[in-house]
This record gives C-alpha cells, structure tokens and sequence, in this order.
C-alpha cells in the first residue's frame, strides 16, 4: 500500500505532536531524553493515514564538513504513532527520507537507533541498511545501533 508522505516545516502542528510523542518514548525505552540537536536545513517529513492525519515523522539532515563522515545524509526523529505501527507507515516514511538524501546528493545514508527498538532494527536492515562502526557521541553509548546505506552507484 502507497501512503501520502509530505514534507513539513518544524512550525507545523502535527509534526510537533510527533516530535515530542517521539522524545518521551525515547525517554522511556533508554531512561534519558533524546533531544540530540538537528542541524539547521533538516527536512522533516510526516507519513498520513487514510484520514489524512500525520500518524509518523522523521527528517535528514547532513553531516557538516567537520565530521568523519561530512557529506552524508543521517535520519532523524524517525518515529511511528503506536496506533499505527505494522501497517507500513514506518517503510513508506524511510523511503521517502532516502529518496530526499538521493536528491541530496549525500552518498551514504547513516543512522542510529538503541539496541532497545528491535522493530527499529528490524526494519532498518530489511530495507538494506547494515550496520557500522559508530561514530562521534554514539562511540561511547554501548547500547546504540548505528547503520548505513550506500545511495548512490559510486558510493
């Protein structure tokens, strides 16, 4: 099945929603708050039911030319309202989120989630994401996952 994915602004209603649903489960599955700052000129996304209501979120950004991996495009705030899990929200939303990276240019896509979301996990590596090593913060934080997906031919 085809859902609607839109792109939205972080004034956007139903995006905050999401936004702060998906920071409290964050708090809860992992025991501390997970508001890592997204750089300027993410793009968030929102996934629509048959209603039309925004029922998932989540937004790329680009690591800055600093970094190990400057460049590449990284999700963020990937996030399913608990209604509405298993109905594929998740995979239409993080297909959009590659085809934005793909515009972007960004070689690789990279992300990272907590051994503690093993639907995550599950669906990160069923859409060919595998994992890698760590990198920045996340080196030292035993229970993150982090993952990649080479987008381009020449990556």
């Amino acid at each position: 099945m085809e859902y609607d994915v839109q792109e939205r602004s972080l004034d956007d209603a139903e995006l905050a929603g999401l936004l702060e649903a998906a920071f409290a489960e964050l708090v809860t599955r992992n025991g501390r708050e997970g508001r890592t700052q997204v750089k300027s000129g993410a793009r968030y996304f929102v996934v629509l039911d048959g209603e039309d209501r925004a029922v998932g979120c989540g937004a790329v950004q680009v690591f800055g030319p600093d970094t190990e991996h400057a460049g590449d495009g990284e999700v963020k705030r990937m996030y399913v309202a608990p209604p509405a899990r298993g109905r594929g929200y998740a995979r239409a939303l993080l297909t959009a989120l590659e085809n934005a990276a793909r515009e972007a240019n960004h070689p690789v896509l990279r992300l990272t989630t907590s051994e503690r979301q093993p639907e995550a996990i599950a669906l990160y590596e069923s859409c060919g994401f595998v994992r890698v090593d760590p990198w920045g913060k996340y080196a030292t934080e035993p229970t993150t996952r982090c993952y990649g997906k080479p987008l381009n031919p020449t990556s």
